[in-house]
């Protein structure tokens, strides 16, 4: 489970999050969508534990971040869009490496599946500098998945991929929350949010615009009734807005 509760994050006077609030029960998937600069990121940090909030609370599996940070730490993978890797640890290296930091016991059976599954058994022995952009970040998706978390977030997963590793990550993703895991999916893809999650929380400005699912969202505003989630999603921005054509 992961609780959001009125989460604010201010940078002197400008407030980049604006008191949202929303929740992902085990075997849900949220998208999180909004133009650049809507405060997404700011919000994936503070779910991490990477910055602190200015003011309401994150809780991952129960445990809150601020009082409890290292049990909701342990409950959590978090895969940024943009790979952080150790120069000199082979794929291998790290998913043992990832095995200590979170104490588990199992590694010898966990890594050749996780492997497997982000296709990354020929690149065991590799470094990072001998992978391609998008063999980095299935080695930090695969990272993240070792120790089977319980709540997933994920940045841009799909950066670099390949289309053959899209559909696979896709149905990673997938996968995970059918197993229990909640899963947040931050995407820019909006097919690939209309495809997998069963909530969508929108953001514009810090603050939330729409929230819920797809159906839901719509029945919020029958003028959308029948239009994709692009159409949605710039109506609801304002993204869509601008001259007419000549």
């Amino acid at each position: 489970m992961i609780d959001v509760d009125k989460l604010t994050k201010n940078y002197g006077d400008f407030t980049a999050v604006d008191g949202i609030s929303f929740s992902v029960a085990p075997g849900e998937v949220l998208g999180l969508v909004g133009p650049n600069g809507a405060g997404k990121t700011t919000t994936l940090r503070c779910l991490a534990g990477i910055i602190a909030p200015s003011a309401g609370s994150v809780a991952l599996a129960g445990h809150d971040m601020r009082t409890d940070g290292v049990a909701a730490k342990r409950a959590l993978a978090f895969i940024p869009d943009e790979p952080h890797l150790f120069d000199h640890l082979t794929v291998e290296e790290h998913l043992r490496f990832i095995a200590r930091v979170f104490g588990v016991a199992d590694v010898e059976q966990r890594i050749g599946p996780v492997l497997a599954e982000l296709e990354l058994t020929d690149k065991r022995r590799s470094l990072p500098d001998e992978l391609s952009r998008g063999m980095k970040q299935k080695l930090a998706i695969a990272c993240g998945l070792l120790h089977d978390p319980t709540a997933l977030v994920l940045d841009e997963p799909l950066t670099g991929l390949d289309p053959g590793g899209m559909r696979r990550m896709r149905a990673t993703i997938a996968a995970r929350a059918r197993a229990g895991a909640a899963v947040i999916l931050s995407s820019h893809l909006l097919t690939l949010v209309e495809e997998l999650c069963t909530k969508i929380f929108v953001i514009r400005r810090g603050r939330c615009v729409a929230y819920g699912s797809l159906a839901e969202i719509v029945g919020a505003h029958p003028e959308l009734a029948g239009r994709s989630l692009e159409d949605v999603f710039l109506a609801l921005t304002g993204e869509g807005e601008g001259p007419a054509a000549p």
